[in-house]
């Protein structure tokens, strides 16, 4: 049986912030309009009042201090209030095959790799910009991959649900290399005029090249051992999809059309299930937790990966053993673990061990073990 390794990896950061001060202006000033256009009914108590919002509280609940945007007009606009896309032609690519080939040229790079070498292209992301054709199969042609490609949807834990995938084909024989790229324009399925989530989600690309080791031209991460697991639950959920013109009220402006979450609910049913996900995973596998050199969690929320860290570690983590990037991206799905991976990951020495985990609305909960070599 081949084993498989990560030899490249990618980022696409689109070229627009917005900072905490940007979002809580606008987001204070939509609150001033709505409570002003419902003034009768705030005070009927009929209707309850937007409580502003601030950026020493997103800064507190989240460790956010701002997030890269593919378009920042339309979410800065609080008569909008979401990202404003231009329209494509068909014969034009998509903007999440764009984001996805460059991410993945850049992985191809690192390797030393051509496209026309990768067996496989796996687009995993939490929302995909059209259900047919696969995006994935579009960013194959774009790049000029063979084989074959497909889309996949775990929501936050896509990437490593992907790498999982693409491991098993590689150790199975059916394939020598896949892309495994991760297109999250989170901005889209974010309700930006809810306080409670209005700061989470920033937009990224990311991508990694995986092959069977005895390919890899230079220093790589051997996976050692992928695990996954999901447990249903309904506290992480967009229920927007192609049904949604067939309800009785399916085009109206509902708000369970966008991101939601119950947060305390998350909270307390994610930590323990992702720590001991973790553990377990570990333990399968004969890695101690004096053994891990480097964690890369998802990045939702930094007191979540504060949590997971100590647990997993069975102490604080030291500085640079379980990197944050959520104060410059913000959450960005799928994504984060590997822009954490990616940034993260070439300072360490032949032999090291770290973990790659992301989780989220399944629930979901995804871990790969890696080896640096070379």
């Amino acid at each position: 049986m081949a084993h498989a390794a990560i030899t490249g990896t990618g980022l696409f950061t689109p070229e627009l912030v917005i900072t905490n001060d940007e979002l809580v202006e606008t987001f204070n000033a939509y609150a001033e309009r709505y409570n002003a256009a419902h003034a009768e009914e705030i005070a009927a108590g009929t209707l309850e009042a937007k409580d502003p919002s601030s950026s020493e509280f997103i800064f507190k609940a989240s460790g956010i201090e701002q997030r890269y945007v593919m378009d920042k007009a339309g979410i800065l606009d609080p008569e909008i209030m979401h990202p404003t896309l231009r329209q494509r032609s068909d014969d034009e690519p998509g903007i999440m095959a764009e984001m996805g080939v460059d991410a993945c040229r850049k992985a191809l790079a690192q390797a030393g790799r051509e496209a026309h070498e990768v067996d496989a292209v796996i687009c995993a992301a939490s929302n995909h910009e059209r259900a047919y054709p696969a995006i994935a199969i579009e960013i194959q042609q774009l790049l000029g991959t063979k084989g074959f490609a497909f889309d996949m949807n775990v929501a936050c834990s896509s990437a490593t649900f992907g790498i999982q995938a693409a491991t098993d084909m590689i150790r199975a024989g059916s394939i020598r290399s896949a892309l495994v790229v991760n297109p999250e324009i989170c901005s889209g399925h974010l309700e930006w005029r809810d306080r409670d989530c209005h700061f989470i989600f920033g937009d990224v690309c990311t991508a990694v090249l995986l092959e069977r080791e005895e390919d890899a031209k230079g220093a790589h991460f051997t996976i050692r051992s992928t695990r996954c697991a999901t447990e249903f639950s309904n506290n992480i959920r967009n229920n927007n999809g192609f049904l949604r013109r067939a309800r009785p009220d399916g085009l109206t402006d509902r708000r369970d059309m966008q991101f939601m979450q119950n947060g305390r609910k998350v909270f307390k049913e994610v930590l323990p299930m992702v720590s001991a996900h973790i553990l377990g995973h570990m333990e399968e596998e004969g890695v101690a937790q004096e053994d891990l050199s480097r964690i890369w969690l998802h990045q939702a929320n930094k007191t979540m990966n504060d949590f997971i860290g100590k647990k997993v570690l069975g102490r604080e983590p030291e500085e640079g053993e379980q990197p944050n990037i959520l104060q410059d991206y913000a959450n960005t799905s799928s994504a984060g673990s590997i822009i954490a991976f990616a940034k993260y990951s070439e300072d360490l020495k032949a032999g090291d061990v770290g973990l790659i985990c992301s989780f989220g609305a399944g629930y979901s909960v995804g871990s790969v073990i890696v080896e640096r070599k070379g």
